[in-house]
């Protein structure tokens, strides 16, 4: 994979991959997302088919949508387009908070995750594959049986939504069947129920509060809930450990690499203990994907490690990563730092 540059600061704009069947409903996530308080999103859609997206929740905000023409966008020839409207979105002056691709219905989204993976747009970072799936009619159209569907490996998250289509009594089995199909291809996927894709976007990006230093990651403790006759919303969980000083990079990676079950994403700010200094990193994990990138040192009161995901055990989560963060002992080992750097060089 081509190695990206960054921001003076370290920071990249997670670029998102929104995908899902014809009717699942990844229009109505998106404007669910969209609006969220203060949140800076840029969009991206093409222009296959009908496309709902809500241009007076992104106005003012980044103009207006970068649309994308000439069908699906996996199968566009390779002129730029997706580069083109990226570099546009991932322009510093913005500050947008993700950037989000919201494919057609015929998308393939594991052929769609290799085109942002393999961008080499500055400034951007792959921000995971959301899956939208239909809760009522998805084992009568996408999987119908025998070999599981291809999509469900390149999902990082699979949202299974409109719920309320279906029975009370019936819900809990539906996720329990689309669980089943989804981990005899995918074993890291995060899966979670909706309704009008409420889902929480804390989930997928933070929104950066005005008085946040430049290049420092944020998350904020609270959002604002959708009105209460609104049911179905997907809260997410949080857990935020300090990390008091300088941590040995293979005992962190051992985190990272493996997230407690039930955690989507991971992100924070840390100092790594090399042979003789000690360096700043700002890390992110999506699912599978691990993103380090370099940053300022952190001061003892600012490192630290946040863990996000849904109905995960937070003790255990905590217990974990103040393990993780424990101070370095000494230098790191030579076979650490060359972990820690496969993960540098691919950001």
């Amino acid at each position: 994979m081509a190695t990206r540059t960054t921001s003076a600061g370290g920071a990249t704009i997670p670029v998102i991959a929104l995908t899902g069947h014809l009717g699942a409903g990844k229009t109505t996530l998106l404007n669910h997302v969209l609006r969220t308080p203060d949140a800076r999103i840029g969009v991206v859609v093409n222009d296959f088919g009908e496309i709902n997206v809500d241009a007076g929740l992104i106005s003012g905000q980044i103009d207006e949508p970068a649309s994308i023409t000439g069908g699906c966008i996996c199968c566009l020839p390779d002129d730029g387009q997706l580069d083109a409207a990226l570099a546009r979105l991932a322009d510093p002056r913005l500050r947008l908070d993700a950037i989000i691709v919201e494919a057609s219905g015929l998308a393939d989204p594991a052929a769609l995750a290799r085109i942002i993976g393999f961008s080499e747009i500055g400034g951007v970072r792959d921000g995971g594959v959301v899956d939208v799936v239909d809760a009522a009619r998805h084992f009568e159209t996408v999987d119908r049986g025998g070999v599981a569907p291809a999509r469900y490996g390149a999902a990082t998250l699979i949202v299974v939504n409109k719920l309320d289509q279906i029975p009370q009594a019936e819900r809990a089995a539906t996720l329990r069947r689309v669980e089943t199909r989804v981990r005899e291809r995918n074993s890291r996927a995060h899966i979670i129920g909706a309704t009008g894709g409420r889902i929480d976007p804390a989930l997928l990006y933070d929104v950066a509060a005005a008085t946040d230093a430049a290049g420092q990651l944020s998350f904020r403790d609270a959002l604002v809930d959708e009105p209460a006759h609104e049911s179905g919303h997907v809260h997410a969980e949080s857990v935020t450990v300090a990390a008091g000083g300088a941590v040995d990079p293979g005992r962190l990676l051992e985190l990272l690499e493996s997230p407690p079950t039930g955690v989507y994403r991971m992100k924070g700010r840390v100092a790594v203990r090399h042979r003789s200094a000690t360096r700043g990193y700002l890390v992110n994990v999506v699912g599978p994907a691990v993103h380090i990138a370099r940053g300022a040192a952190p001061s003892e009161s600012d490192g630290h490690l946040v863990a996000i995901g849904t109905h995960f055990d937070t003790a255990a989560a905590r217990a974990r990563m103040v393990d993780a963060l424990r101070l370095a002992d000494g230098p790191a080992s030579a076979t650490a730092l060359r972990r820690w750097q496969r993960y540098l060089t691919r950001s």
